[in-house]
């Protein structure tokens, strides 16, 4: 019979966020994979936990994905953490869960600490519907095609960024998003733990001045529907009624149905696009 994988969430910062299940369970497999074995064995040491580690991260997770997956259906029981946080979260730990779902293997999720959610949920932004974007490709073709989705996002947006990358990422996004709100965290569940809020621009200027530390979480306001809804009226109104109301009839509307839309398109009542209608055929 196949083990389980286990992906066990680890401190983002404070080592009282370290679960009981998470400790039992990083005591009872038979291995445990790790982004960085020099970090964690400092995490073990604290809490006994004395259970063999073998390295897992970005540049051998295929190689050392599969051999893993070995292990897995020769019925070992094997733990994932990374340095901190969620495995599978904007870390190589999807690729071997990829995998396992793949083989059949059954694959079950510790709760814990997730940067991202922490982040989010002291940002005093909206929280019902977000977007996370981990961290910016820096493959510029690949960045250009995410700003350009950030641009039109209307949910929260949450990204990670490094303290030494940090101003020049706020610039970008204020040239790109303009005056949309964000929250900065940083050093989460660390003693100074701050979150600093206010607007892109404002946020890149204040960054000019003050160096970050700790790596950061940007929590950024979604683009306001009202917004999209007042550059589409704005587009409308670059036309004639008319020529809207023609736009309309060529894609086979009958009459009512063009005015209907016509009107709805300008924010404006269904009888003046009538009226304006009447009086231009009594023009002509």
């Amino acid at each position: 019979m196949a083990g389980t994988l286990y992906l066990c969430a680890t401190p983002i910062g404070n080592l009282e966020d370290m679960t009981f299940r998470a400790v039992r369970t990083l005591g009872e497999v038979d291995l445990i994979a790790a982004e960085d074995t020099r970090n964690s064995i400092k995490l073990l040491n604290h809490f006994d936990i004395h259970t063999p580690m073998t390295s897992y991260h970005e540049y051998n997770k295929y190689e050392k994905g599969r051999r893993l997956v070995e292990k897995l259906l020769d019925g070992k029981d094997i733990a994932l953490i990374t340095d901190a946080g969620t495995p599978g979260i904007s870390d190589p730990g999807e690729e071997l869960v990829r995998m396992c779902c793949e083989a059949g293997i059954r694959v079950t999720s510790l709760p814990g600490a997730a940067a991202c959610i922490t982040a989010l949920t002291i940002s005093g932004l909206p929280t019902r519907r977000f977007a996370f974007e981990a961290f910016l490709p820096s493959d510029k073709k690949e960045r250009e095609a995410v700003l350009e989705e950030l641009e039109r996002e209307t949910r929260t947006i949450i990204l990670y960024e490094a303290p030494h990358r940090l101003q020049k990422t706020l610039q970008v996004l204020a040239d790109r998003l303009g005056s949309r709100r964000v929250a900065v965290c940083r050093e989460l569940t660390k003693k100074h733990e701050t979150a600093f809020r206010a607007v892109l621009p404002e946020a890149a200027e204040y960054y000019k001045e003050n160096e970050p530390k700790g790596e950061c979480v940007l929590v950024i306001e979604g683009r306001s529907r009202q917004e999209i809804e007042r550059e589409k009226q704005e587009k409308w109104e670059e036309m004639s009624i008319e020529d809207h109301f023609q736009h309309y009839i060529s894609q086979g509307l009958d009459r009512k149905e063009a005015m209907k839309r016509t009107a709805k398109d300008r924010g404006v009542q269904k009888r003046e696009i009538y009226n304006y209608l009447e009086k231009l055929k009594e023009k002509n």
